[in-house]
């Protein structure tokens, strides 16, 4: 018997504000579960009388509460802003924080740009309230390090995965790592503008730090078993793909009809459709770093929608 797909969650109530953890002297996570659509983690560091942060919000609601806390934390505003990708839920509320520099990969300045506020239009329903774009007005290319106090802040850009212009926070003295959308926790990864196997190459690059501690993109905190978590989800995406090709199906075909198994149970698993979506194109030769064209992106987002039953679902 062929599977069903997913079940339609329906849209319903905003999920609360997030929370802050502190997982290490001066090393704070913002959290904000349940960790589906829109709903991402970020990051607040404090010493000597200094903060940054990694990623904002989604919303103006939700990144002026982050400011909030950001300020119990320490009472002078962020003076910087690490942007770990250019997607809105995690750059949004950049605005937020004039104070601060915003810094990112130089793509994510490029992309976000380009891409402007995107996710206003895919679920009008939320309350975004007075956005204002505020891409990085620092880029770097390969590396950069990033000092906050006393607190050593590594950045690196890893990828194509997420997207083309993923950038992790290593905090060596800590054993921290912040990853972005990179590793997320008990939610679908999604690799549609990124790729499959920069995705794969990525895990391999996360795993070598070293971290004891992790803080996804989304989902809870946890440890470096979130990595084999992943790329267990990656490996059998790209099986079914390979499969999918083989037997002349399309992605959308191919993903309802599969077994995902354990994987079922992570957050918005819809995504599978359009991952596969990009699997496709890369095992039919599209390179790694190369963006699917705009229009079979398109697609990719509108099937999504049709094997998930209807509008995706978003709580932010």
């Amino acid at each position: 018997m062929r599977p069903s797909p997913p079940v339609r969650t329906p849209v319903t109530v905003p999920a609360p504000a997030g929370r802050v953890t502190e997982i290490a002297i001066g090393v704070h996570a913002y959290l904000q579960p349940p960790g589906g659509w829109c709903l991402n983690n970020a990051g607040i560091l404090v010493s000597g009388g200094q903060s940054a942060l990694v990623d904002t919000a989604a919303t103006e609601t939700r990144a002026r509460s982050l400011r909030a806390a950001a300020l119990e934390l320490n009472p002078a505003p962020p003076r910087t802003v690490v942007t770990t990708h250019f997607h809105g839920d995690h750059a949004f509320g950049n605005f937020v924080f004039p104070e601060a520099l915003v810094i990112g990969h130089e793509r994510t300045r490029t992309e976000m740009t380009a891409a402007g506020l995107h996710l206003k239009s895919l679920w009008p329903q939320v309350r975004w309230g007075d956005i204002e774009l505020a891409p990085p007005t620092v880029t770097y290319r390969d590396r950069l390090t990033l000092h906050v106090g006393e607190i050593r802040a590594e950045l690196e850009h890893v990828g194509p995965a997420h997207t083309s212009n993923d950038t992790v926070v290593w905090l060596p003295a800590h054993k921290v790592l912040f990853t972005g959308d990179l590793a997320m926790n008990g939610v679908t990864p999604f690799f549609l503008m990124g790729s499959l196997a920069g995705s794969l190459a990525a895990i391999e690059r996360l795993r070598a730090y070293g971290a004891t501690t992790v803080v996804p993109g989304h989902g809870a905190v946890c440890g470096p078993e979130v990595f084999d978590a992943v790329e267990g989800y990656l490996l059998l995406v790209r099986r079914l793909a390979q499969e999918g090709v083989r037997a002349g199906r399309t992605p959308l075909q191919t993903a309802r009809g599969a077994h995902l198994g354990r994987y079922a149970r992570l957050l918005d698993p819809e995504r599978l459709s359009a991952n596969l979506s990009r699997a496709y194109a890369e095992l039919q030769g599209l390179p790694a770093d190369a963006p699917l064209p705009l229009p079979q992106k398109h697609a990719a987002l509108d099937e999504m929608t049709e094997f998930n039953g209807g509008p995706l679902c978003c709580l932010a």
